[in-house]
Order: structure tokens, then sequence, then C-alpha cells
């Protein structure tokens, strides 16, 4: 049985392993290829804080994720099917490498958060986001 994500290196090696698919995925793939380029060593870092903050309350994250995808939606529409598709691959990573607790919170604030991002940025294309 996988064990379950218990620190910061867990969330780490989730992390490098989700990004190492969508990277490559057919859906969504372009759009961090397009954002982000070829250089993520400012990227993974920030996404190593920010679950580091959302599963084990530890500081270090500062950012505002509902704004950066906003922001990001006037350069590449994100649309309901790329959340569904980010969902799916987080999902299936957690699921490949751990199990418990924390694994379940992970995808539980997962699907929370592309549902408010994506409801977020379908307010801001209507010129109704209040932050």
């Amino acid at each position: 049985m996988a064990k379950d994500l218990t620190n910061k290196a867990d969330i780490e090696l989730l992390i490098n392993s989700f990004y190492d698919k969508v990277k490559k995925d057919d859906k969504i793939g372009f759009i961090f290829n397009t954002i982000i380029g070829a250089d993520w060593s400012h990227h993974l870092p920030v996404m190593y804080d920010f679950w580091n903050m959302v599963l084990f309350s530890q500081p270090g994250y500062a950012g505002n994720p509902t704004r950066a995808h906003v922001d990001m939606d006037k350069k590449i529409p994100l649309e309901k099917e790329h959340f569904d598709r980010w969902l799916e691959l987080w999902n299936e990573t957690v699921d490949s490498l751990y199990a418990g607790e924390h694994a379940d919170l992970a995808k539980n604030r997962a699907m929370l958060m592309a549902n408010l991002i994506s409801m977020k940025v379908e307010m801001g294309r209507e010129g109704n986001l209040v932050q």
C-alpha cells in the first residue's frame, strides 16, 4: 500500500511527477508550455510552497492563484475542460504515489480550487470579478 503525503519532500515528488504529465498532455500541456516556457525553475518552487501551505498549513506561499489565472485567461482562454483535465491528471498522479488522509485532502482541495478558479475566470470575463 502506498504511503500518505507527510512532508514537503513528498509534495515535491508529487508536483514534479504531476507537471511531467502536464507538460506532455495534449489538452493542457500547451497552456503551461506557452505561459511558463522551458524554464520551470520559478514555477515549481512556488507550487511546492503553495501545496505545503494547503496540505500542512506551512508558511511560505504569498501568491494569489485566482488573480494569476484570471490574468492568464487574457493570454490563453482557460475553459472548463482545461480545469477538468488538470484535475484528472492531478488525481491520477496523487493516486499513483500516495494514499491516506493527506492524499485525499490533496484531491479534495484541488477539486475545490479548480471549481473556484474556473468560476472566477468566468466572472473576470464578464467583468464581475470581485477580489
